[in-house]
């Protein structure tokens, strides 16, 4: 009940389903909070009531945003308790019934890779993303730089010691695997890339801010998880010695 409360945040006051999309903030459908549109992922009822992420927050309809967190977009599948409540707050947010794929999770952290690709794609061909130990580190320490990012399963020895020297202000993002960094530059894999100041570096910032947010979950939420895991099991213990 506690995670549940947690997750659902107050009941509304009013219908906040009508709330205008102006403005830096937006109202999560499950939390109730208003937070900058940036870290979170906008969403739209297709035509056949199917739930549709709006990772550019550009497509025709009225709006539904939801927090890039891994606390509200963590469930096993229909019959878990967040998921339900995931249904009834866009079903309440919608003004009707909606269909909310189980794979939600998944799906959004899928298409937010695919866009940390293509953005890192547009910075390469405009000649403002460099990859390779070298070409990133002379890039960095020339000051031309605004972030560098690494393999997410990049050696951490190896990581540290490209740092080494480039100052502690360095921003430094890691969404994405050896292979898929490899990729957008033509090669088997890559685990060093500094990007030129400017939207494409914004923007690679950005998604990847939510990309991490799906990521990971809350000391809080997990606190919350485990205590009810260990109310349920006596009671699930008991329930199996009188069957």
């Amino acid at each position: 009940m506690t995670t549940e409360r947690h997750l659902l945040g107050p009941e509304p006051d009013h219908d906040d389903s009508a709330d205008p999309e102006t403005g830096p903030l937006r109202r999560c459908v499950v939390t109730r909070e208003r937070l900058p549109k940036e870290r979170m992922i906008r969403f739209v009822v297709g035509p056949d009531r199917q739930l549709v992420p709006d990772l550019a927050a550009r497509l025709p309809g009225r709006g539904m945003w939801l927090s890039a967190s891994g606390d509200v977009l963590h469930f096993g599948g229909t019959d878990d308790t967040a998921f339900r409540n995931l249904t009834r707050a866009f079903a309440r947010a919608a003004r009707g019934s909606v269909t909310v794929s189980p794979d939600l999770p998944v799906l959004l952290q899928a298409a937010l890779a695919r866009r940390i690709g293509e953005f890192l794609g547009l910075a390469r061909r405009a000649g403002q993303a460099v990859a390779g130990y070298e070409k990133a580190r002379d890039m960095l320490q020339a000051g031309r730089a605004r972030l560098l990012i690494q393999a997410s399963d990049g050696s951490p020895a190896e990581r540290a010691r490209f740092r080494s020297g480039l100052g502690t202000e360095l921003e430094i993002i890691d969404p994405l695997p050896r292979e898929a960094l490899g990729r957008v530059f033509g090669r088997d894999y890559l685990v060093h890339v500094a990007v030129a100041p400017g939207k494409l570096a914004d923007s690679l910032v950005q998604e990847a801010g939510r990309l991490a947010g799906l990521r990971n979950r809350s000391e809080r939420a997990m606190g919350s998880e485990r205590t009810a895991e260990r109310t349920a099991a006596p009671v699930n213990e008991i329930a199996g010695a009188n069957g």
